[in-house]
């Protein structure tokens, strides 16, 4: 099963954009009514909290790019964001018979998919991708298919 989210890109672009804008006008509207009309007084400081606020939750969702492959013998799991410049691409390919148990952590807006693997030493690594952007469908085929993955693992 392929799943990707990656024909989305300009749309995450346009809202990180809009992000951005949105703390230009509020860091203008903040000087403006600091140092000229001083309409807001010390509620001024909303111009500016925020827009950061919004771009925080933005940046802590991780990253929206997505992609899964289960097609063969190997998983692909690759996540990455929409600039470089926000972070570096996590790409793996794993065989599907390490695989042990995933995970899926959903805290509010954020949501992270904890895979375990076994290594060449008997141990258990933990892999981290970040799923905040998927949607409800694409997220219940995603564990559809890692359910057959770890169910087909447990019986050999």
């Amino acid at each position: 099963m392929r799943l990707s989210n990656q024909n989305k890109i300009k749309k995450y672009f346009f809202i990180g954009t809009l992000h951005v804008i949105i703390l230009g006008i509020g860091i203008t509207g903040f000087l403006v009514d600091k140092y000229q009309v001083n309409l807001l007084g010390k509620a001024s400081w909303l111009l500016l909290i925020i827009p950061i606020l919004l771009i925080i939750i933005f940046l802590l969702r991780g990253r929206p790019i997505f992609e899964y492959d289960s097609d063969g013998e190997i998983l692909n799991f690759k996540n990455r964001n929409i600039l470089p410049v926000l972070g570096e691409q996590v790409y793996d390919e794993i065989p599907k018979y390490k695989l042990i148990r995933y995970e899926i952590i959903n805290f509010f807006y954020i949501k992270r998919l904890y895979i375990s693997i076994s290594s060449k030493n008997s141990n258990i690594i933990i892999l981290t991708y970040h799923i905040s952007y998927l949607t409800r469908e694409e997220l219940e085929n995603l564990i559809l298919s890692l359910n057959k993955v770890v169910e087909h693992n447990k019986k050999t």
